[in-house]
């Protein structure tokens, strides 16, 4: 969002400066916090923006930081839209560790693990059972008017047992050239995961901008009361939504368990959902509802992934990493906010009052009154 235009004589709108125009927009602070970030590695580590080609495939920092990242990205974007309407989703970890533990054990199981028929019907099979969880998750919530906090809290608890269940506690592990391509693959010198994740960003983008359904979306989300009146059918939108949401949840589950050719049901996908919902509100998506920014999701993905890979880089012990993540998440929430930009805008003007006039002005300044 751009800021609002001043208005000059005769009442005609004056357009604002560039660079006030440019700090107000609303991907401008978490691009300016990612290349803070990428600047402040640089300083420790000299070569971190190098990007190198080895055996045809692109390697570095930057590649790995997209690579290990596309999984949050695709999590964030379904939990972007989900907010939009006004709703949460807790249970897209369980929902990623569901569909890497059905993928893992259908293709242990089967006679030839290693073709691709086997692999893409394991693909199937785990994008269906998430998209039942998403339904499940969105009837709940639409039909049966049950808090979105509570419904998918349900499945965030359950869906980690069922996953466990479906690996019977152990952890699972594949040996499938097909399937390694998904997470740990490579194609045109790039990550397969960075091509597929860009692209699902893409399609979103193109649907919900391009269509009335990213404004229909906003609507539900910003006034339930007024779309409902008008006559939008939030039922519909908000199952969507959270089937969106599960099946982004699904390949970010395939993502992660093919680029360790294993699936692990306790750990897989853990707290990754209160990263996509840090990712969300530091792109600029609020929590009410409302407008969303999928491009400023992105970023706030690819900022938390990059201070995971900066805490790793600066040897920060595992003890204090939440901690230091935590801090640091504030400082980008708090950077970015209007009133907070502004309450200490006031402070500085406060702090330094006008300079005293000068003796001449005085002067001039009595015989005005006293000519």
């Amino acid at each position: 969002m751009t800021a609002p235009d001043d208005t000059g004589a005769g009442g005609r709108p004056v357009r604002a400066p560039a660079a006030r125009r440019l700090i107000e927009h609303r991907l401008f602070w978490p691009a300016a916090v990612l290349a803070a970030l990428l600047a402040g590695n640089v300083v420790f580590t000299h070569d971190f923006l190098a990007v190198r080609v080895q055996n045809g495939h692109l390697y570095g920092s930057l590649i790995d930081i997209l690579q290990f990242g596309a999984p949050l990205i695709l999590v964030s974007l379904g939990m972007t839209l989900v907010i939009a309407t006004r709703g949460i989703d807790l249970s897209v970890g369980s929902t990623v560790a569901i569909a890497g533990a059905l993928a893992c054990e259908h293709i242990a199981t089967a006679k030839d693990p290693g073709s691709l028929s086997t692999v893409l019907s394991a693909i199937a099979v785990a994008v269906g059972v998430a998209a039942g969880i998403g339904l499940l998750n969105g009837f709940l919530v639409a039909r049966l008017g049950v808090q979105p906090i509570v419904a998918t809290l349900v499945l965030m608890v359950a869906g980690r047992g069922v996953a466990q269940l479906i690996t019977d506690g152990q952890i699972i592990s594949v040996s499938s050239s097909a399937y390694k391509m998904i997470g740990g693959g490579y194609w045109l010198t790039l990550p397969f995961a960075v091509l597929l994740a860009a692209a699902l960003v893409a399609v979103t983008s193109l649907v919900t901008r391009r269509t009335a359904l990213g404004l229909l979306i906003e609507s539900v989300g910003g006034n339930p009361v007024a779309s409902r009146l008008v006559g939008i059918r939030a039922v519909g939108l908000l199952v969507m939504v959270y089937v969106v949401s599960a099946v982004c949840a699904a390949v970010a589950g395939l993502m992660i368990s093919s680029n360790v050719s294993s699936a692990d049901g306790n750990n897989a996908g853990l707290w990754i959902e209160l990263d996509a919902i840090l990712a969300a509100v530091i792109g600029g998506t609020a929590l009410t509802g409302g407008r969303f920014s999928l491009g400023g999701t992105v970023l706030g993905a690819l900022i938390i992934q990059t201070l995971s890979t900066t805490i790793y880089t600066l040897g920060v012990p595992p003890e204090t990493t939440l901690v230091f993540k935590a801090l640091v998440v504030i400082v980008v929430c708090l950077v970015q906010s209007p009133a907070f930009r502004a309450r200490l805008s006031r402070r500085r003007r406060t702090a330094a009052p006008d300079p005293a006039p000068a003796a001449g002005d005085l002067t001039a300044r009595r015989q005005e009154v006293h000519p």
